[in-house]
C-alpha cells in the first residue's frame, strides 16, 4: 500500500492523547494485532548508539513516527519507510523506551540499549502474522503481548503482576509496572510500591528503578489530600517559584510535554479558566517534561501561556516532579489558599469541573 502522505501532526497528536507519562502507549494498540509485533536484535551495534532495521511487505513508501517518553529522544522524530524499508539510528549510552507510531496511529514500544540493532519485519496487511526474534528485553515484551492479546483487561493486569515477580530483572518488568499500575486512569500505588520494590531489588544500579520508587514514596504523601509538599525551582523564564506562590482559593499544578496533545490541550483550558476567573482566584503552575526547553518555550509562546512553566529539561528526574508525586502526563494536582490538596490526577473534564465548582 502506497502511504506517500505524511502523518497530519495535530491528527497524531490526538491519536497520542491517551499516551500517559512515560514508559506508555494505549491499551488498545497493547491488545490489536499490532502488538504482536516483536522488535529484535539482529546484531551488535556500536557502543553509544542504537538502531532500528525495518523491513515491510504492502507498505512501500510513508512515515512512521518515533518518541521516547523517558529522555531516548527529545523530540518527536519522523522516520521514512523507502521499498518497504527504514534504517533509525539514535545516540544512546544506556537505556531507554522508543515508542513507534504507525499510519495507523497504532504503537509498539522498542527497548532501547547502547550498542543493539533492532530488526522490525513483517507485512503491513497481516500484521498479526508479523515475524519477530529480538534481544532478550523485547522478546519477553512480546512473549507477554502475545500471551495477553486476547485477555480483558483484569487477566493482562494480572498477568503483569506475575510476569515483574517471576522476572524482576528484565527491563520489560519496569515499563509493564508503569503502563499497568501507574499509568492507568485508576492507579493501584500500593500494588506499584510493591512491585517497584521488588525490581529495585533485582535492580540495584537501576536509576530509573530507584527514582520510580521515590516517586511512589512521593505520590503516598499527597493522595491522602494532605498538604501540599514544600519545594522551590526557578521557572522557565529565571524566575522563582514555590509552594508559598500558590496562595489564591484555588491553584492548580499540571504536567504537560510537547509529545502529549491531551496535556497540551488542558493548558489551552485552564489558560481559558484563568482568563475567566482571574489570576487573583485561579493560580496555576506547569512542569513540562520535555528535554529541550526551547521546544517547551515554543509552545508556552504559541498558546500565549503566561504563569510559571518549570522545565530543567532532566524530564522524570525533575525533583519536584518526585516530592509532588506526579507520576503521569497529564497530570494534576489542585488546592485551596492554605495549601491544601483538594483533588489528585483529575480527568481533564472532571479537572474543569471541580475549578468551576470550587470558583463559584
Amino acid at each position: 500500500m502506497q502511504m506517500k502522505k505524511p502523518i497530519n501532526h495535530r491528527n497524531l497528536f490526538e491519536a497520542l492523547r491517551y499516551s500517559l507519562s512515560s514508559f506508555l502507549f494505549p491499551l488498545s494498540s497493547f491488545l490489536f494485532p499490532l502488538s504482536s509485533l516483536l522488535l529484535t536484535s539482529s546484531c551488535s551495534n556500536a557502543g553509544g548508539s542504537f538502531r532500528m532495521e525495518g523491513e515491510f511487505k504492502g507498505f512501500n513508501q510513508g512515515e512512521l513516527y518515533v518518541y521516547s517518553p523517558d529522555g531516548g529522544l527529545r523530540k518527536l522524530d519522523t522516520i521514512s519507510v523507502k521499498g518497504g524499508r527504514f534504517t533509525y539510528e539514535v545516540r544512546l549510552d544506556s537505556t531507554a523506551t522508543f515508542v513507534l507510531v504507525f499510519p495507523n496511529y497504532s504503537e509498539v514500544p522498542v527497548i532501547g540499549e547502547s550498542g543493539a540493532t533492532v530488526e522490525v519485519k513483517g507485512d503491513a496487511s497481516h500484521l498479526k502474522e508479523i515475524e519477530v526474534h529480538g534481544t532478550k528485553a523485547n522478546d519477553q515484551m512480546t512473549g507477554f503481548r502475545l500471551k495477553t492479546s486476547e485477555m480483558p483487561p483484569p487477566e493482562v493486569v494480572r498477568e503483569a503482576s506475575a510476569f515483574i515477580k517471576d522476572h524482576s530483572a528484565s527491563l520489560t518488568s519496569v515499563y509493564l509496572l508503569r503502563r499497568y499500575f501507574l499509568l492507568t486512569p485508576t492507579p493501584d500505588y500500593r500494588q506499584a510500591h510493591i512491585l517497584a520494590e521488588t525490581i529495585r531489588q533485582a535492580q540495584p544500579y537501576n536509576k530509573q528503578v530507584a527514582m520510580l520508587v521515590r516517586h511512589l514514596k512521593g505520590l503516598e504523601r499527597v493522595t491522602g489530600n494532605g498538604a501540599l509538599p514544600k519545594f522551590s525551582a526557578i521557572d522557565i523564564k529565571g524566575h522563582p517559584i514555590s509552594n508559598g506562590d500558590l496562595y489564591a482559593p484555588v491553584n492548580v499544578i499540571t504536567t504537560w510535554s510537547s509529545w502529549n496533545f491531551e496535556s497540551q490541550n488542558i493548558q489551552r483550558q485552564l489558560k481559558s479558566l484563568e482568563r475567566e476567573k482571574g489570576v487573583s482566584r485561579l493560580r496555576i503552575m506547569s512542569i513540562c517534561l520535555d528535554a529541550d526547553a526551547r521546544e517547551c518555550r515554543r509552545l508556552m509562546d504559541r498558546d500565549s501561556i503566561m504563569w510559571s512553566n518549570i522545565c530543567d529539561e532532566r524530564m522524570w528526574d525533575n525533583p519536584i516532579i518526585t516530592s509532588l508525586g506526579l507520576s503521569r502526563v497529564p497530570d494534576n494536582i489542585i488546592t485551596d489558599a492554605k495549601g491544601h490538596i483538594i483533588a489528585h490526577s483529575l480527568p481533564v473534564n472532571e479537572l474543569k469541573k471541580k475549578i468551576e465548582e470550587l470558583l463559584q
